[in-house]
């Protein structure tokens, strides 16, 4: 018989914690729910904030919360479902990012606390009490951590050097002339 620690029931808690809210921002995004605007409101969101095409944009932000939390809250892939989730909290951190740290300014504090928690369990893993474990840990390698980062900070540095770009672009472009 297996006896459980406490450091599986916390590790238990905080991926049902995270991986909860990220699921449930991963839900607004592309199924409305929540209160959320589905993938035809978030599209239109994510172009304004300069992830173009909006739509896309909005269909890889939701399955990386709603899939990666989800993974997260099962403890199943926890090195693939920590590092998409730190994927999309650090595109959401971008946006946050000239409001300051804290969220009551607008912030990136909410999206950086959950993409380091997402980020500590993958590091971490699961826990005992996780599919992962049940499975033997077939999703779940030491060498799938590196990888998952790796992948994942690839693309999201494309991905908000690109969103930069525009941003800069576009502001650069409202700027008046100083001299003809």
């Amino acid at each position: 018989m297996t006896c459980y620690d406490r450091r599986d029931l916390g590790l238990l808690l905080l991926r049902l914690g995270t991986g909860g809210v990220l699921a449930a921002h991963g839900a607004q995004k592309l199924l409305g729910w929540f209160g959320g605007g589905g993938l035809e409101g978030t599209g239109q969101a994510m172009e304004a904030m300069g992830y173009t095409p909006g739509r896309a944009s909005a269909t890889a932000a939701g399955l990386a919360e709603a899939g990666g939390g989800l993974l997260l809250a099962l403890g199943l892939a926890t090195p693939a479902a920590g590092a998409a989730a730190a994927g999309a909290m650090a595109g959401a951190a971008a946006v946050h990012a000239p409001n300051g740290f804290f969220a009551q300014s607008g912030g990136y504090e909410y999206a950086a606390s959950l993409g380091l928690t997402a980020t500590g369990l993958a590091v971490t893993g699961p826990g005992r009490l996780s599919l992962d474990h049940a499975l033997g840990h077939a999703v779940n390698r030491n060498w799938m951590v590196p990888a998952a980062f790796a992948a994942t900070a690839a693309a999201t540095t494309v991905v908000i050097g690109a969103r930069n770009k525009r941003m800069r672009e576009a502001a650069e472009a409202k700027q008046e002339k100083l001299f003809d």
